[in-house]
């Protein structure tokens, strides 16, 4: 007789004995167990690698696979019938089937010395009480184990790498805690950005060059829920319009002179699931305006020569330093497009227009440019700070850091000096606080600043004092401070 007739047959009789309600309150469970279930249990557990058991509520071995009685050093007739602690002194089963409670992974020294993971499970019947236990051995050596743990970490470690390195190339760098400012203007912004992020909302964000535009969509990016998605940037200024379509939306094989083989996958596509940041919006000719509100309106798109429809998940925050509604009324930007864009927007003021963030934004690039330049500067002497703080900025935070990079290169010490700063900034300056010309409201500003820095200094910087002796409200007194960049 072969294996799977000896086989089947065995079922066979377990599954006749069973299938009779008489048959079961008349026979031996026992004898059922031993004579038809074990055989079968045998059949199939025997030949398997991994170390199984069955013991009873007595806890006495009622079935064990060869290669768990080789583990324990001995032959499966010597095992089975014996009680567990006999085969293994510190078995923790008698404890497993008295508090019916499975372990799991657990960490067991055998009586022979080895060390292993295994699992102690319990079957009970349908009035809860023990009628077996079945043991497993997952891991028959703990260095085994514990390799496996460490390649797992390697792998968990690799993958982090992957993510990092995936994240750096298609990611976005800066977050809120980037943006520096608390002026008034500045602070409802960051507010807006904040409230953006939380939406799939369109973002537009306007503001003079210089102003931090990109900062603010990389931190919408990132605190938004596709920050684990890719952050795709094109400014839309320094493309050839010919080109720019697709580099938006790719183009397939052959699609013009010099296309490159197999096509070429476009940005838009690159920011599946993600956002795309589209710096200078304001120049993208009227073409592409029309195909980037198709995108915007039906979230699909075509490749340069292609015919298939490519559907995209993508968020669009869109950037410029145009009046954009200037350039509607020139024809030169498409009303419907502008009115998809404008959705959430967000103003970044310029540097003149919060001279109360001027201090900060100083003490934050010098210690990241000292940093980039491997040369520490960390101080700037008062005359210079003046002559900083009397400037108008028409770059914005872009021109303060390109002012500071310099002084940094020219200086020898830890300081920078007014020699330090750029011609132009110093004469402009003095001229503007000294010159014997000046426009009246530029006369009545000054004369305003030095009359709140004298009675600041008087009070010893009481700005409750302050606007009493001044005769303003105290709300006033620190928007004037704020404008002023009195600290």
């Amino acid at each position: 007789m072969s294996n799977t007739q000896g086989n089947d047959q065995i079922q066979k009789k377990a599954q006749d004995i069973y299938s009779s309600e008489e048959n079961i309150t008349a026979a031996n469970e026992d004898t059922i167990l031993t004579e038809y279930l074990i055989p079968l249990l045998d059949k199939i557990f025997d030949p398997l690698p991994v170390p199984f058991i069955i013991i009873d509520k007595d806890t006495k071995v009622k079935m064990i696979n060869k290669v768990f009685a080789n583990f324990l050093g001995y032959s499966k007739d010597e095992v089975i019938g014996r009680p567990v602690l006999e085969v293994d002194k510190y078995s923790r089963f008698p404890y497993v089937l008295k508090t019916k409670k499975a372990e799991i992974a657990w960490k067991h020294t055998f009586e022979n010395g080895h060390t292993a993971i295994v699992h102690r499970l319990v079957v009970l019947d349908e009035k809860s009480e023990i009628k077996y236990g079945v043991g497993m051995v997952l891991f028959e050596d703990l260095e085994q184990f514990k390799d496996i743990i460490e390649k797992n970490k390697l792998l968990e470690t690799e993958l982090h790498l992957y993510k990092s390195q995936l994240k750096e190339m298609h990611g976005a760098k800066y977050s809120w805690d980037t943006i520096i400012g608390h002026s008034e203007k500045m602070s409802q912004a960051k507010f807006i950005g904040k409230r953006a992020s939380n939406s799939n909302s369109n973002v537009l964000i306007l503001g003079e060059s210089g102003t931090g535009k990109e900062l603010f969509a990389h931190a919408i990016h990132n605190d938004s829920a596709r920050s684990f998605s890719p952050f795709v940037k094109i400014n839309c200024a320094a493309i050839p319009s010919e080109l720019l379509e697709s580099e938006l939306f790719g183009y397939e094989d052959g699609a013009f002179t010099g296309a490159k083989k197999g096509g070429k996958i476009g940005k838009f596509e690159l920011a599946n699931g993600g956002s795309i940041f589209l710096d200078e919006i304001g120049d993208m000719p009227l073409k592409m305006q029309a195909k980037l509100l198709r995108v915007l309106q039906e979230k699909e798109f075509e490749r340069v020569g292609g015919n298939n429809i490519v559907k995209v998940d993508v968020r669009v925050i869109a950037a410029t330093n145009k009046n954009l509604l200037e350039l509607i009324r020139e024809d030169k930007f498409r009303e419907d497009l502008y009115y998809r864009l404008n959705v959430m927007t967000i103003e970044i003021p310029p540097l003149r227009e919060r001279y109360g963030d001027i201090e900060q934004l100083v003490t934050m690039l010098l210690k990241k440019l000292s940093k980039q330049l491997g040369k520490y500067v960390s101080n700037i002497s008062d005359k210079a700070k003046e002559y900083i703080m009397g400037h108008s900025w028409p770059g914005n935070v872009r021109e303060l850091e390109n002012v500071l990079e310099r002084a940094i290169n020219l200086t020898d010490t830890d300081t920078i000096l007014p020699v330090h700063l750029p011609v132009y900034l110093t004469q402009t300056t003095r001229r503007v606080l000294d010159g014997p010309i000046r426009p009246l409201k530029d006369m009545i500003e000054d004369t305003e600043k030095e009359a709140i820095v004298r009675c600041l200094e008087y009070t010893n910087g009481n700005k409750l004092k302050t606007a009493k002796l001044l005769d303003i409200s105290r709300s006033s007194l620190y928007d004037k401070m704020e404008r002023y960049g009195i600290s």
